[in-house]
């Protein structure tokens, strides 16, 4: 009886993970790359994209329980200015915004990200919201991989 339960539950998973896509929300599609990336298709014009707590990018999926993976899956999308590949650390919480999406309330905390590439000479900050759910784009200043 353990291990017909052990199966289903394996079977049940397995069947429910995702490949090339995922149904972000009624209006937004997203793509993935790999199981582990983002297919991002467009570099946002708007210079305060994902660089401030004001206008943060939103990956989704704490909804399904993929919110973190969510977030390192459009980080794993991101290129340095000339292609580099890019590496980054989870800075911490921060700056709570307002979300129908949120728990307890009426707000969310979004995850800052810290990201550099070879011969940066700095971090970027980077804010992700992983409750709501919007168009992705790689911020200024970064390409796509």
């Amino acid at each position: 009886m353990k291990r017909i339960l052990i199966c289903t539950a394996a079977l049940t998973i397995l069947a429910c993970s995702s490949t090339k896509s995922t149904s972000a929300s009624k209006d937004v599609k997203t793509e993935l790359l790999d199981n582990d990336t983002f297919l991002l298709k467009d570099i946002s014009n708007d210079k305060t994209y994902g660089l401030s707590e004001k206008n943060p990018i939103q990956v989704g999926g704490a909804d399904t329980s993929e919110g973190p993976i969510n977030e390192r899956r459009f980080l794993n999308a991101l290129a340095g200015p000339n292609g580099e590949e890019v590496s980054y650390y989870r800075a911490g919480s921060c700056c709570p915004i307002k979300s129908d999406k949120a728990f307890i309330g009426d707000k969310v905390m979004l995850d800052n990200y810290r990201v550099t590439w070879e011969g940066s000479t700095d971090t970027v900050s980077i804010y992700i919201n992983m409750y709501d759910y919007g168009q992705l784009k790689a911020p200024v200043g970064f390409t796509i991989k």
